[in-house]
């Protein structure tokens, strides 16, 4: 704050240039950010992957897995397709307990209860299995999971059967193996992520949600601290690639080793290997062609980054400080070359023994990074400049601002310092700055959708949520530039310089804020809202600006997000279907943001709430406001 009291400060000849043309110096760090974040994605800014952690001794010997130890996967998977058709929308608990006994683990069952906090005395149960395969040589103070979803054949999702076929051969393999000094974890879940969300909860012995909402319950069984985690996700027996999925709750990241380390044994065992679906190393030679490969792979991981939403069970270990990925083996459609699961098996094996021989967790590597590719990574070194000149552009427009304001309302010679204090109203600016958060407190998870939820309760959720939050939305817009201009028609320039430079410096810092946890949603919520803050001024706001401001409203970027995702889904919808599903996909949206945060601790919809709406908020405030100069109000 001593650059916007100090009144020697703006006077030199450098910062003069600064606060004269600060404009086109934010419209230009603008447009730098943007272009320097597309050009990440090429080669030059790229570096190639490498192990930091020695002690993973990737691919040092060779694996032994085969069809050749008791029963094999087709056995294995021919057991499960016959209880899957008895079983069409439940989980065999009681084959599964029994198949993990059969394989001589220690095998455990586990019960939760989630409260669906949207609708009173409204529950829905779950079961987790487990088998514990105990380390000959270590007294049980560290462990490895191996997941797999159970999906039952009325999923709408792809089934995991062959994923889990592949478990019980793994599992049957490694209880013969004598080198193991980690116990290893062979876990079924039950409601895809809610399950692993209870496991992990009661494994750990907390809750990680609203009180009351998950009830993890408690295990009969625990192994050694967790040091890493697979996720495998097998739908097929013939494997057309490996998908691996990265981004956690929150938008975490796994340490970049155990990335590394799928990938290399992947190519090791002649296994496709892709990431967001995407072959690194079959783009090509031409390099146009590679770099706008890359450069879509870059973005759809910030996308996917940004929501705050796992892409899969791996995603809920971040949190805990374990490190986790997901293996997902897409079907092979057509004839020609596939992998089989056995090759996928011994990836599996591979990853599992490197994972043996760590002798501290995972630390040396990159948790912040974008991947261009499978064999390339950016450091935060070199994507955190493209936020820095976004929110350097806010800090400008406040600085500079602040400065021609005080240059303006300097009487002679004499210091601006004894000018400005004594037309601001700090209590005025106070009462819409605090207004706007208290809004934003009343409408978080806990509070707002509740209600909505009970006084519109004979209609379904998603439409009531969107019915309340988008009527609270509609108010604001239409009632505060009434009330701005009837209540408020004495509002002093220098009380408006104040909001505004309010408004603008708590944009810049709460965007570092977020950044510093999840910078794609950072960089993401930069792009939309600097470029309207750098565009807003006093009572010269156009229409232009006034109708960006109302695009940029939360609720109406969640509407133009949907929007292009349904046009990608479904581009031969007429208008009216379009729209109507659009509306009905950002009511379920809202619904999922608002059980994810009370389930799991996702806060995506708590920065909507208690960062963009109340800054949205001022930032409308100061476009209705009628300011005063204050030498006229001297003169008169």
């Amino acid at each position: 704050m001593g650059l916007l009291t100090d009144p020697s400060v703006g006077h030199g000849a450098l910062t003069s240039i600064f606060v004269r043309h600060h404009n086109r110096f934010c419209i230009v760090m603008y447009i730098v950010s943007v272009a320097l974040f597309c050009m990440l994605a090429h080669y030059s800014l790229s570096s190639q992957t490498y192990f930091s952690e020695n002690a993973l001794l990737p691919g040092l010997v060779k694996g032994q897995l085969n069809d050749n130890t008791g029963s094999s996967f087709r056995d294995h998977y021919r057991e499960l397709n016959a209880e899957a058709e008895h079983f069409e929308t439940e989980t065999p608990h009681s084959y599964l307990i029994s198949k993990f006994k059969n394989l001589r683990l220690e095998t455990y069952s586990h019960n939760f209860t989630l409260n669906y906090p949207l609708k009173k005395n409204t529950k829905y149960t779950g079961r987790n299995v487990y088998g514990i395969l105990r380390a000959p040589r270590s007294a049980s103070i560290e462990s490895i999971v191996l997941s797999v979803p159970y999906r039952a054949p009325s999923s709408v999702f792809p089934s995991t059967l062959p994923g889990l076929a592949v478990m019980f051969q793994i599992a049957q393999f490694f209880r013969h193996q004598i080198y193991w000094a980690k116990d290893i974890i062979f876990l079924v879940t039950e409601h895809e992520q809610l399950g692993m969300q209870a496991w992990l909860e009661a494994y750990h012995g907390t809750s990680c949600g609203s009180p009351g909402v998950l009830d993890s319950g408690k295990l009969s069984g625990r192994a050694g601290a967790i040091q890493a985690a697979i996720n495998l996700e097998i739908h097929s027996e013939k494997i057309d690639h490996i998908d691996v999925k990265l981004s956690g709750l929150n938008g975490q990241l796994p340490n970049l080793d155990l990335v590394n380390l799928a990938h290399r044994l992947c190519n090791k065992e002649s296994v496709k290997h892709t990431f967001n679906n995407v072959d690194g190393g079959a783009i090509g030679r031409n390099k146009v062609n590679s770099y706008y490969t890359n450069l879509s792979t870059m973005l759809s991981m910030v996308m996917t980054q940004a929501t705050g939403v796992p892409d899969g069970n791996h995603g809920l270990f971040h949190r805990f400080g374990i490190e986790a990925i997901t293996l997902e083996g897409h079907e092979k459609e057509g004839r020609g070359i596939y992998s089989s699961v056995l090759q996928v098996g011994r990836v599996i094996e591979g990853m599992f023994r490197s994972l043996n021989n760590l002798l501290e967790r995972f630390h040396q590597s990159f948790f912040f990074y974008l991947l261009p590719s499978t064999d390339r990574y950016v450091s935060i070194g070199l994507y955190m400049p493209c936020l820095v000149l976004l929110v350097g552009a806010l800090f400008l427009k406040a600085f500079s601002t602040w400065i021609q304001h005080s240059t303006e309302h300097k009487p002679g010679d004499s210091s601006a310092e004894a000018t400005i204090p004594e037309h601001l109203n700090v209590g005025m600016v106070s009462v819409i700055t605090l207004g706007s958060h208290v809004m934003g407190l009343l409408l978080l998870p806990n509070l707002a959708p509740a209600y909505f939820t009970h006084f519109w309760n004979y209609m379904p959720t998603h439409r009531a949520l969107l019915l309340g939050y988008g009527s609270l939305s509609l108010t604001i817009v239409c009632i505060l530039p009434i009330i701005m201009k009837k209540c408020l028609n004495s509002f002093k320039s220098s009380n408006w310089v104040l909001l505004h430079v309010i408004c603008l410096l708590e944009l810049g810092i709460g965007l570092l804020c977020v950044s510093m946890h999840n910078f794609s949603l950072g960089y993401l919520t930069a792009l939309v809202y600097v470029l309207p803050a750098i565009c807003t001024k006093s009572s010269q706001n156009n229409l232009i600006v006034k109708f960006l401001w109302l695009l940029v409203h939360p609720m109406c970027s969640l509407f133009w997000i949907t929007a292009y995702i349904t046009y990608t889904a479904y581009p031969e919808l007429p208008i009216t279907d379009y729209l109507t599903k659009v509306l009905e996909a950002s009511g379920q949206w809202m619904v999922l943001s608002t059980v994810d945060n009370m389930i799991y601790g996702n806060w995506a919809f708590t920065v909507g709430v208690l960062l963009l709406l109340p800054v949205w908020t001022a930032f409308w405030c100061l476009m209705f406001l009628p300011t005063i100069d204050s030498k006229k109000m001297k003169t008169e």
